[in-house]
């Protein structure tokens, strides 16, 4: 009787060994995004009767009339939202008429530098491009590296009467790893839309 008392404990404590032994151990995984499905990229034109300016842009995004700015009625007419949805992004367009005090040249140059440049505490780097187009359209073309709120801005103007400055926003907290397939795929459309800019 012993003796089977003693194989059965035997028994019952190798299969503890081996269940012990069986045990997942988690192994960290590397952290993953989603995989993000693109468009087609085609486009069409914006050419609201009365705007001052027109472009091209993706067919896949929709206009719409910016009514606030920061809750207050914006100075002209002419200021528009790029909505991608399927995206959850915005490029938000200002126009302004360049004339004295607050709306010379030169301070409307130097306030698209400060806007782009008030994101440098989470810049890793700013890239300026220079424009210049056939369709006498000269600005700069901001890429902001990092985890800034707006990694890709631009201002576009005739240095005379338009200045167009826009900014590409995500509804989302801003992370450049998991973002950095949409701001490439967005930034190529706002190179066209700078590029097909004509003015009125």
């Amino acid at each position: 009787m012993p003796a089977i008392k003693g194989k059965a404990l035997a028994l019952i404590i190798g299969l503890m060994c081996i269940f012990a032994a069986c045990e997942n151990v988690p192994t960290p995984k590397p952290r993953g995004y989603f995989q993000v499905k693109f468009p087609e990229r085609k486009y069409r034109t914006f050419d609201m009767p009365g705007y001052p300016y027109t472009f091209e842009y993706p067919a896949y995004a929709n206009i719409v009339k910016d009514t606030s700015f920061f809750g207050a009625a914006p100075e002209n007419p002419y200021w528009i939202n790029i909505d991608f949805p399927s995206l959850n992004g915005k490029i938000y367009m200002s126009y302004k008429i360049i004339g004295p005090g607050n709306n010379s040249f030169r301070k409307l140059v130097d306030d698209a530098f400060k806007m782009t440049y008030k994101h440098t505490y989470k810049a890793e780097y700013i890239d300026e491009n220079k424009i210049h187009t056939a369709n006498n359209v000269s600005g700069t073309f901001y890429e902001v590296g990092g985890n800034a709120a707006s990694s890709k801005q631009f201002f576009a103007t005739d240095s005379v009467k338009h200045f167009l400055r826009g900014a590409l926003y995500f509804d989302v907290t801003p992370n450049a790893d998991s973002l950095a397939p949409v701001y490439r795929f967005l930034e190529q459309d706002m190179w066209h839309m700078v590029e097909t800019l004509r003015w009125r």
